[in-house]
């Protein structure tokens, strides 16, 4: 996820200040529509695009390991907060001794214990 940022971050220090000078040298009303379609174009589109095939390549991991119901992973980065590495369908960081469940899913399976009693 840094990575996307990090390069939109790059296109937009580089995409403004080239619309900032090519402003003198046009008319408004086609430097409003070189604009807009540079801003989409250059810096938004490429930024969405990377974004879904970041989150297809990490749908397994989100949905399927261990780790994606731990209180310590972070989601959008793809990360164990406790460990500060990035978990794979192979390789967990914990190996699964700091696993931690979910805030709620501990109040969920106390209100099913206490409902069968």
């Amino acid at each position: 996820m840094g990575e996307i940022v990090f390069w939109t971050i790059i296109r937009i220090a580089i995409v403004i200040p080239s619309l900032w000078i090519l402003k003198d040298y046009i008319n408004y009303q086609i430097w409003f529509s070189i604009s807009l379609l540079s801003i989409f174009g250059i810096i938004v589109h490429p930024t969405v695009i990377h974004y879904r095939l970041f989150m297809e390549r990490n749908k397994e991991i989100i949905d399927s390991t261990m780790c994606s119901s731990c209180k310590n992973f972070d989601e959008s980065a793809v990360l164990c907060l406790k460990h500060d590495e990035h978990p794979t369908t192979l390789l967990l960081p914990c190996e699964g001794f700091d696993w931690e469940p979910l805030d709620g899913e501990l109040k969920n399976e106390n209100e099913d214990i206490s409902a069968d009693y």
